[in-house]
């Protein structure tokens, strides 16, 4: 399997990383581990989680899916074969939040406890903090490289102008830059990443691990009217906007690549984002090893001119397409 680099990092991936935010919550322990025992026996090795997984569900404080991920690393061994990715800033309570040098030092120390590591592969800035100042987080990120905790830093939910000036800041500093961006994006929210962010991500040769990639499921078929949205915890919640003639235009032409190519249309879905410029390995979720296999085998598909032209047309950002 080729590998991508992250970024200018030296990090080298597989093209699909593993969404870790459904371990510990819809996915129990036993059920995760099988998961990602699937997910690395097949030769990928990204895993993308963050320290406010799953803050969210009821009873939960946040932590839990580095927790598991912890202790799978400790059971089977082979911290050398998988990168960790995991993020820090989005809120964990009402003082736990941002991305100031203080908070930044703190939550890596409950990070490396969780995952039972002695360093992250890849720490990444959850979300912009305009209270904090810019030069802050690279301070902290530059201790944290220095001490070996961290290899590479990365920015999610950056838009254009914020992930300029975050480049120019640690250039200036002379401080690590983020490699990756994660931004959501797939076939129904092209417009949320195309135009100046893929640009500069290109320029900058910035390594894009898209999250949402299959549209919360939607793009895998699984939900194909509002009697479908019971089907699962996360349904109701992210695919009920994607039902509207624009959804179902894109789900027809990914309906008709797969029947076309022998795939699914989970598969298809991820092989175009795989295709795209900048992107390294786009994220997905799965809760069982019999989703996780369908998904994995979306690495060997690679879409022909026709194909990826027909799906570009159908999911061409609304204001472009108008």
């Amino acid at each position: 399997m080729q590998k991508r680099r992250l970024g200018r990092s030296g990090i080298e991936v597989a093209p699909l990383a593993l969404g870790g935010n459904v371990f510990g919550w819809t996915a129990d322990e036993q059920r995760s581990f099988a998961v990602l025992d699937g997910f690395v026996d097949a030769g990928f090795n990204l895993m993308d989680t963050a320290d406010v997984y799953s803050v969210w569900a009821p009873g939960h404080k946040g932590g839990e899916s580095e927790t598991v991920i912890g202790k799978w690393l400790k059971q089977r061994g082979g911290r050398d074969k998988v990168v960790i990715a995991t993020k820090v800033g989005m809120q964990m309570a009402p003082d736990r939040k941002g991305l100031a040098k203080a908070y930044i030092l703190r939550s890596v120390e409950d990070s490396l406890k969780r995952l039972q590591t002695d360093y992250i592969d890849l720490y990444q800035s959850h979300r912009d903090d305009p209270e904090a100042p810019m030069e802050e987080r690279f301070e902290a990120y530059v201790q944290l490289v220095k001490q070996g905790k961290v290899r590479a830093i990365g920015a999610s939910n950056y838009d254009a102008a914020r992930l300029k000036l975050a480049l120019e800041t640690s250039r200036r500093m002379g401080a690590p830059r983020y490699e990756t961006l994660q931004p959501h994006y797939n076939l129904c929210e092209r417009g949320l990443f195309e135009g100046p962010l893929q640009d500069l991500c290109v320029a900058e040769e910035i390594g894009v691990i898209g999250y949402y990639s299959l549209a919360s499921g939607f793009l895998s078929g699984k939900y194909r009217s509002e009697a479908d949205l019971g089907k699962s915890v996360r349904g109701a919640g992210g695919v009920k906007k994607y039902l509207n003639p624009r959804g179902f235009g894109i789900l027809k032409a990914v309906d008709d690549v797969a029947a076309r190519t022998g795939a699914t249309p989970a598969q298809v879905a991820l092989a175009w984002a795989m295709s795209r410029p900048a992107v390294a390995a786009p994220i997905v979720s799965a809760t069982s090893t019999g989703q996780l296999a369908e998904i994995l085998k979306a690495a060997d598909l690679k879409l022909d001119a026709a194909a990826i032209a027909r799906l570009d047309a159908a999911s061409a950002p609304q204001a472009a397409a108008a």
